[in-house]
């Protein structure tokens, strides 16, 4: 496959194993505030892959009725950091950059997948890449991304 994953490949990856029992339902019980409010339905997630279906809202567009591409681009970046936040590395990532090309226009209603990927999994830096697609298969707006190993130790995820 290309990817290179410096982790915990096994089922042991507590993160991977709880965001895998949300496949299938709305974000809702998800850690990050942002990911709530866009509200997206977690469709699978493995080891350095993930995707996740939305829907636009009006709260979510410009004043031309059309997907905000700050709100595209907050989409994508979330996907890409909750996936290597699923890797199950001991401390926590952030974003150094997030390029993003806007290549056509979605409308309120429109459903969309947001597809992220590991590129290369590195001790320190992890390269992802993400895409936003309308479901008639037309590319909304893609990006890569560059996240780097922070001091921040990720808590152990709770037992339910």
């Amino acid at each position: 496959m290309g990817t290179h994953l410096n982790s915990s490949q096994s089922t042991d990856n507590k993160r991977l194993v709880f965001l895998q029992k949300l496949i299938g339902n709305p974000m809702v019980e998800h850690f990050s505030p942002v990911a709530k409010w866009l509200n997206g339905k977690l469709v699978s997630i493995e080891e350095g892959a993930m995707e996740v279906e939305y829907v636009v809202r009006e709260d979510m567009c410009n004043p031309m009725g059309t997907l905000h591409g700050g709100i595209a681009a907050t989409i994508l970046d979330d996907i890409v950091g909750t996936m290597v936040y699923a890797l199950g590395r001991e401390f926590g990532f952030t974003s150094v950059n997030l390029n993003c090309d806007f290549l056509n226009p979605a409308v309120i209603d429109d459903a969309l997948i947001a597809k992220a990927k590991v590129i290369r999994a590195g001790k320190n830096i992890i390269h992802v890449e993400g895409q936003l697609v309308h479901e008639s298969g037309r590319m909304v707006a893609k990006c890569t991304s560059n996240l780097i190993q922070t001091a921040f130790k990720i808590p152990e995820v709770p037992s339910h």
